[in-house]
């Protein structure tokens, strides 16, 4: 299994929306190495939900639970989606603010890629923010 971190605007698409959708595509990626990252998530690979912009802080987990596939909202056909499902809410949101001050997160691909929409954890991060929220690794 992997881990992964996946951004979203509360305003576009909420913690709140998927918990009451449950299973949902990932759509509107469209930068490249995010792209990748999705074509690389496997079923049953937990990613960290994050809501950007104002927020900017993880509030819950989601599962993949469908492998990458076109992407319909892309007119170009060139990007991909994945299904992802609720998994659960964190108790302690981590805010960005937390994470950069823990000096075991700095090689965190959040902190040094900010704009990427989708990236991927290392088994360590994974551990080390799931303690931050109050949740089992």
């Amino acid at each position: 299994m992997a881990f992964w971190l996946v951004k979203s605007e509360p305003g576009a698409w909420s913690w709140d929306d998927q918990v009451r959708d449950g299973v949902t595509s990932w759509t509107g990626v469209r930068n490249y190495q995010a792209a990748n990252n999705l074509k690389a998530m496997k079923i049953g690979d937990r990613a960290l939900f994050y809501h950007s912009v104002d927020e900017k802080r993880i509030v819950g987990v989601v599962e993949v639970v469908r492998e990458a596939y076109p992407d319909d909202t892309d007119p170009s056909g060139r990007f991909v989606t994945v299904d992802v499902k609720a998994v659960a809410p964190v108790p302690e949101p981590v805010t960005l603010a937390q994470i950069k001050a823990e000096p075991k997160l700095a090689d965190l691909a959040l902190v040094r890629q900010s704009r990427l929409s989708v990236v991927p954890v290392e088994d360590g991060h994974w551990r080390i923010l799931c303690g931050m929220a109050g949740i089992a690794p």
